[in-house]
């Protein structure tokens, strides 16, 4: 029987299949239940939400009234964009952007340093680690505006991505007697500080989108060198190579980019477009093939661990796709077949999927979901995945956020520990929570 947190509760972690809950946010209880198994205790950290966004029709009214006031974290992810609109090229692209799972929590990849998006104009970093820095760091710059997505670069230190207007934001820390350097030949703005105590967090760089764009999607390779971003405004995407600061457009099809997705291996590449097609690319000689979709276009992607299949949401569908290659790389033959989310409909009344993410063991996928009754609404589905090598879901549980009706407005996996992932949820109650997935028995005490 699946774990179902009681209306009131707050979950606190897995412990093998079971959800378990308390009443309220407690460092005591998260100590209690897997602080000893991790040997540390992960606080959820606050930031300033705005209020649950408003489904009337005066929605826009209000979340553009949202930016003017200083936006939060829900309708920066969930807003609608409309100063820089190209009507006649993309008419609808813009309104179809918050249906996208938008990737607006981070972990790096070999430190426990969580990073989120926490405004209109902000990022917040969390660095566990850090036994001075118990407060968050605030990443904020004249030149961040219109945050959208982050990612932290794959085998380079402690370097950050921010996806915002006109471009990306490239941010790393500096250390007393140890400054983050700035690349060279770089604009004159750079240099930012970020607010708050702990680790001082500098603007080494600053990578301008085509046009100004609006930059909505970002993936690093796993070598961290090259860096894809895309616009929902444009039909081509971009391969930086950060480290000169070059970037190179490449275009197929017509429609604006809804999501971009290096492959754990770097072999393939993946990118789909509004218009309900998507595109897998192998990166020896950036050979593509195109795909198109009846279930609606890709609203979220994520590779399996060893980069042999890639899981899809499509919007208005219930069911996800998963895309098997036939042969090793560079081959792109490849067969797209359905994954049925067990459960979901039967129990919550769920409408479509939201966001999907899955961890690097391949064995646990969170799901969120729209609608759902009373109950169901705003929880996250945790379920166990196998291969066999088809992908067979079964449910766990679900997870319940902090505060009044929390929603889930974005989650990502963290995979250093060997007991189990870690799960970060930002809330729309304002908290940025993390939940330990512990499964692995036989690493229990």
């Amino acid at each position: 029987m699946p774990s179902f947190p009681r209306p009131g509760s707050v979950t606190v972690c897995e412990i093998n299949r079971d959800l378990i809950t308390a009443d309220n946010l407690s460092d005591d209880r998260a100590k209690d239940t897997y602080g000893k198994v991790l040997g540390m205790v992960f606080a959820p950290v606050p930031f300033q939400s705005d209020e649950l966004a408003s489904s009337s029709p005066d929605r826009q009214e209000s979340e553009q009234r949202g930016r003017e006031e200083g936006e939060g974290l829900f309708s920066t992810l969930h807003g609608i964009i409309s100063h820089s609109i190209k009507p006649l090229l993309h008419p609808d692209h813009v309104h179809l952007l918050p249906e996208v799972d938008l990737q607006g929590v981070s972990w790096h990849q070999h430190k426990h340093i969580v990073a989120f998006i926490s405004g209109s104009t902000q990022v917040i970093v969390r660095d566990y680690e850090d036994s001075e820095g118990k407060d968050a760091c605030i990443l904020t710059s004249d030149s961040q505006r219109d945050v959208k997505v982050l990612e932290w670069r794959p085998n380079g230190g402690r370097s950050l991505s921010v996806g915002c207007k006109g471009g990306i934001c490239i941010w790393a820390p500096s250390y007393p007697g140890n400054a983050a350097s700035v690349r060279s030949g770089a604009a004159s703005f750079l240099g930012a500080l970020s607010r708050g105590p702990g680790t001082r967090w500098t603007l080494v760089d600053f990578l301008r989108s085509q046009n100004g764009e609006q930059i909505t999607a970002l993936s690093w390779s796993p070598d961290g060198r090259y860096l894809a971003s895309a616009s929902y405004e444009s039909s081509s995407f971009t391969i930086w190579d950060v480290a000169q600061g070059l970037g190179t457009p490449i275009r197929r099809g017509f429609g604006g980019i809804s999501i971009l997705k290096w492959s754990p291996t770097g072999d393939y590449f993946f990118a789909a477009k509004f218009d309900g097609t998507f595109y897998l690319w192998e990166t020896n000689t950036w050979t593509s093939e195109p795909w198109s979709s009846t279930s609606g276009f890709v609203t979220g992607a994520t590779w399996d661990p060893e980069g042999h299949m890639i899981l899809l949401a499509f919007a208005g569908s219930l069911t996800l796709g998963s895309i098997h290659f036939a042969s090793k790389p560079p081959s792109l033959d490849a067969h797209l077949l359905p994954v049925d989310l067990p459960d979901i409909v039967s129990l919550t009344g769920s409408q479509g999927i939201e966001k999907i993410a899955w961890d690097a063991s391949g064995e646990r996928l969170a799901v969120s979901y729209k609608g759902g009754d009373d109950i169901y609404e705003g929880l996250i589905a945790i379920y166990d995945a196998r291969r066999t090598p088809l992908i067979s879901l079964s449910l766990i549980g679900f997870i319940r956020g902090p505060g009044d009706n929390p929603k889930p407005l974005a989650f990502s996996f963290h995979d250093k520990f060997k007991q189990g992932p870690l799960l970060s949820v930002c809330w729309s109650s304002g908290f940025c929570c993390t939940y330990p997935l512990i499964f692995r028995s036989h690493l229990l005490p």
